[in-house]
């Protein structure tokens, strides 16, 4: 159970009381009839064949108060889109699965590219934003929730909890950032928010002096989590990045765009497991290597765009602050595993701080020698202000897909 103290400079709702979630489903629709709710869910087709999305599914055809769920599906063929229209087609409420590797799409994707307006890198980034462009298009609903598909310890509460700030009738959240304890199967997990973001962001305040900016990122309980909700008018202008900055680019527009009493932090889960990246230490091309580094540069990047001038001398200086509080940390987050009985290796938490450390630098070097590189793919508005009618295109492909293949 959490506290209710009240930390950083954002809103925390937290979970007091082990509220019901039938009590919240009945609560949430009624607050339907004002504000119509949706559901995002960027997927790869390998997570239909996996076992947390099959139940995710088992879940959310008891949910009462959704409009409509948007999938994005990636990595799939012809014949795996037809398999994923069937997978989705229990869901009592009104969806479609946008089927961004088939021949409709990839020709509205080629339009963009022609004006350097698509997204310029393939993952969860441009999945999620072309499922923001068909939920503008649908103009089906007014508050949207945006989660993961492999969470293993899902239920439906936590879509409730995550939904609710953004939905309630009286509130004026206009984003709500999911947290969560990332505790399963007697490990603490979440290696590269605890070991990377928190201790970064506090080296960084260390080295640069305070700054409200990085007072704001360090309120975020879970910076990293996956699971957002925000009000549709959000989707216009938001800047997202479409490498593994994704979550810290969010959080950075909407700390651009928003008065900070517009957004909110809730506790939606007491266990939560999902699938884990490999260290991958000898590859920055994968796992949490290369996750540490586009991290990294998506703060230093947030950062520059407020003012700050990095050199290499700053850059040394900021990795050997952050590896001194890294690893305090990790004397922390042992000891915090000892009092409740879990585990937790020292050695390998020590050898992850290692590689983050050597990553910060390699991120402050790719800055550094590329300081306008844009992996922000461009917001909605601009790509309504070249092509006017594209949400009409998008929304027609999606739509042609569907009345093709569904049937089948």
């Amino acid at each position: 159970m959490g506290d209710f103290y009240q930390n950083g400079i954002i809103t925390t709702l937290h979970n007091l009381s082990d509220r019901p979630v039938e009590e919240l489903e009945q609560e949430l629709l009624s607050f339907s009839r004002k504000r119509p709710m949706g559901l995002i869910l960027p997927s790869l087709f390998s997570e239909l064949e996996g076992t947390a999305l099959p139940a995710i599914l088992d879940e959310l055809v008891k949910v009462p108060y959704l409009s409509e769920v948007v999938i994005g599906l990636d990595r799939a063929d012809q014949q795996q889109y037809c398999h994923a229209l069937e997978f989705f087609g229990r869901l009592p409420q009104q969806h479609r699965v946008l089927w961004n590797d088939g021949p409709r799409l990839q020709a509205l994707d080629k339009q963009l590219q022609a004006l350097d307006l698509a997204p310029r890198e393939l993952g969860k980034g441009r999945n999620v934003w072309y499922c923001m462009g068909y939920t503008l298009a649908s103009g089906k609903t007014e508050s949207v929730a945006l989660h993961d598909c492999d969470i293993l310890t899902y239920d439906r509460s936590l879509l409730a909890r995550l939904i609710y700030p953004v939905a309630h009738p009286r509130f004026n959240y206009e984003f709500c950032k999911g947290f969560y304890a990332r505790v399963s199967d007697g490990k603490i997990n979440g290696r590269v928010s605890r070991l990377l973001v928190t201790p970064l962001l506090r080296a960084l305040k260390k080295t640069l002096g305070n700054m409200e900016y990085l007072d704001y990122m360090d309120s975020f309980r879970y910076p990293l989590a996956g699971e957002f909700s925000f009000r549709r008018d959000v989707l216009n202008d938001i800047l997202i990045s479409s490498d593994w900055g994704l979550e810290i680019g969010v959080l950075s527009e909407m700390y651009r765009n928003y008065a900070k009493n517009r957004l909110c932090q809730v506790d939606i889960a007491d266990i939560y497991d999902h699938k884990h990246q490999e260290l991958s230490a000898q590859n920055d091309a994968a796992g949490l290597s290369k996750m540490s580094i586009d991290i990294s540069k998506a703060l230093f990047r947030k950062l520059a765009t407020r003012g700050v001038t990095f050199n290499t001398e700053r850059f040394r200086s900021l990795k050997a602050t952050y590896y001194r509080i890294a690893l305090d940390f990790v004397e922390t987050y042992h000891n915090d595993a000892v009092i409740n009985g879990l585990t937790l290796d020292v050695h390998s938490e020590e050898k992850a701080v290692e590689l983050f450390a050597q990553n910060i630098m390699k991120a402050g070097e790719a800055f550094l020698d590329r300081p306008m590189e844009r992996p922000f793919i461009p917001s909605w508005n601009r790509v309504m202000s070249a092509v006017p009618d594209i949400l009409d295109q998008l929304r027609e492909a999606v739509e042609a897909d569907h009345a093709e293949f569904a049937a089948d």
